[in-house]
């Protein structure tokens, strides 16, 4: 009579080979939905700043300018000269009231010149769109700002590699 308890050496080599090839193709897809989320999460984040300056320009009658940089947004009030502002945030005495790196992983890219300025009535100049500059296939990784809006949107063609940002290509969700 064999004796049929225990586990062979060769059962025990394919076990683990099989748990190994699991945990390299699960490491994969984590890294990419990691991804995902940290370039949703950054133009979730500039979405709701973009908002909230909107609503400061309104409830704070002052104009409220955000600019914009690959690597970096910053937003500005107009309190200069006081107690007002004169209708700009280029003096010497506007107040940064924001500035927000964004990371090297996730720039953005944008069609907008300039500054996007806030009216004391929350209407918005120079409007476009931004959109996440990567390979990561985001729900959201565009926002589409007009006179009147703020929308959240997907890209219809993924952006790489400085490629061209424009409206057509964001499709507000």
């Amino acid at each position: 009579m064999a004796n049929t308890r225990g586990v062979t050496l060769v059962e025990l080599i394919v076990v683990i080979a099989i748990i190994g090839i699991l945990a390299v193709a699960l490491g994969f897809s984590f890294e990419g939905w990691v991804g995902k989320y940290r370039a949703e999460s950054q133009i979730k984040e500039m979405s709701v700043d973009l908002m909230n300056t909107r609503a400061n320009a309104m409830s704070r009658t002052r104009v409220h300018c955000v600019t914009l940089a690959a690597n970096q947004y910053t937003i500005r009030e107009d309190r200069d000269p006081a107690p007002d502002g004169d209708g700009d945030c280029a003096d010497a005495g506007d107040t940064a009231i924001l500035n927000r790196a964004l990371s090297a992983d996730y720039p953005i890219t944008t069609n907008i010149a300039g500054n996007i300025t806030f009216s004391t009535r929350g209407m918005m100049s120079n409007f476009g769109t931004i959109c996440s500059n990567t390979s990561y296939d985001a729900d959201y990784n565009c926002i589409e700002v007009s006179a009147s809006r703020i929308n959240l949107g997907k890209l219809t063609t993924l952006i790489t590699n400085g490629g061209a940002c424009d409206s057509a290509n964001c499709i507000a969700k």
